[in-house]
C-alpha cells in the first residue's frame, strides 16, 4: 500500500526513535508520528494508531493523530488566516498548520480577494507533486449540496458567504441552519452596495425566488423602507457639512454617487426627492444645500420620479 497525502489511515507503529517520535508502517513504507502530532496517552510499539497523512514545512511525508477539518476531495469552508501577496491566502485545516490556497484560484482583481477573517467554500486536492492545497469550490461542488428557498423567506434578510465574486454580480451561499448546507444566491452588482470580497460574510434580502429554488438578493432595503433611510442619511450628511450644502445633485453621475454613500443613483434621487417635497433641501446648480426655514419646497417632483 501507498501512503497518500490527505487520506486516513491505520497503521502499526513499528519503532520509536528518540527524540523524533514513532515510524508507522503500512507493510511496505514507513512515516513519522511525531511526539508532537500525538494525541492522548502515549502508544506503544506494535499499536495500531489512526492518522492522517501530510507533508511537513520540509516537504516530507509526515503523520499525525489530530483531525483535518476535511480529507483529500472533500469540500468544507475554513476560515483564511494569513494572506500573501505571491503565494495566497493561508486557510485553517485543524492541524495546527495551514492549507495553501494559491494566488491563482483568487480573483484576478486584488479588491475581490479574501481577508484574514474570511471563510471560503474549498476542496482539498494534490498539487503537481502532491503537496496538499485548497481548490476553490464552484457551482459543480456546490450545487449538489443546497436545497430550494421556502417561499417564506421572500423579502426577509439573510446571511451567507461570498463564494464567487465578479463585476455582474457576487455569488453567495445562504446560511441553510438546521434546514440543510444552504441555498444558492446572486447579489447583482446593481444591488451590491460595494465590493464584495471572495469569502465575506455578507448581510441581504431575498428580492426573488426563482424555479429552480435559487434566489436573488439585494443588500438595500425595499424602495419604500429604504428611501426613508436614505433620506435621513443626505439629511445628517448635509448637517455636517460647511454651510449645509454638498456638491451632489440629481445631475451628478451614478458612480460617484455610489462611492461616495453607497446607494445607486436611483436610490440617491428617491432620498433626494423626498428631501426636496418635505421642504429640508434644495438644488442650486450641481449642489444641494439645507433649506431655509421660510423656503417652500420645491422642484422635487421632477426628481422624484426617477
Amino acid at each position: 500500500m501507498s501512503l497518500v497525502a490527505g487520506q486516513t489511515y491505520t497503521l502499526k507503529i513499528s519503532r520509536e526513535v528518540s527524540p523524533y517520535g514513532y515510524f508507522l508502517s503500512d507493510g511496505e513504507s514507513e512515516v513519522l508520528l511525531h511526539y508532537t502530532e500525538l494525541v492522548g496517552s502515549k502508544p506503544q510499539v506494535g499499536n495500531s494508531v489512526e492518522v492522517f497523512i501530510y507533508y511537513d514545512s520540509e516537504d516530507r511525508i509526515a503523520a499525525t493523530m489530530k483531525k483535518p477539518l476535511l480529507q483529500l476531495d472533500e469540500l468544507a469552508r475554513l476560515r483564511v488566516v494569513d494572506v500573501h501577496p505571491k503565494l495566497g491566502c493561508f486557510l485553517e485545516m485543524g492541524l495546527g498548520r495551514h492549507l495553501l490556497l494559491p494566488l491563482s484560484e483568487l480573483p484576478e482583481s486584488v479588491t475581490y480577494r479574501p481577508l484574514p477573517g474570511d471563510e471560503v467554500f474549498v476542496v482539498m486536492k494534490h498539487d503537481k507533486i502532491g503537496r496538499l492545497v485548497a481548490k476553490i469550490a464552484f457551482e459543480e461542488e456546490l450545487s449538489p449540496l443546497v436545497f430550494h428557498a421556502p417561499d417564506a423567506w421572500r423579502n426577509t434578510w439573510v446571511e451567507g458567504w461570498v463564494t464567487k465574486t465578479l463585476q455582474m454580480g457576487s455569488f453567495v451561499i445562504v446560511d441553510g441552519g438546521v434546514i440543510g448546507f444552504g441555498v444558492y444566491g446572486l447579489i447583482p452588482s446593481p444591488d451590491r452596495t460595494r465590493a464584495l470580497r471572495l469569502g465575506e460574510r455578507v448581510r441581504a434580502r431575498v428580492t426573488f425566488i426563482r424555479e429552480d429554488g435559487r434566489v436573488n438578493l439585494s443588500m438595500t432595503e425595499r424602495k419604500e423602507v429604504g428611501r426613508v433611510e436614505d433620506a435621513d442619511r443626505l439629511l445628517a450628511f448635509l448637517k455636517e457639512r460647511p454651510g449645509g450644502g454638498m456638491p451632489y445633485s440629481d445631475q451628478t453621475e451614478a458612480e460617484t454617487i455610489k462611492q461616495r454613500f453607497g446607494i445607486s443613483k436611483s436610490a440617491f434621487k428617491r432620498a433626494l426627492g423626498k428631501l426636496m417635497k418635505d421642504g429640508l433641501v434644495t438644488q442650486k446648480g450641481s449642489w444641494t444645500y439645507l433649506a431655509s426655514p421660510d423656503e417652500p419646497p420645491a422642484g422635487a417632483e421632477g426628481v422624484e420620479k426617477e
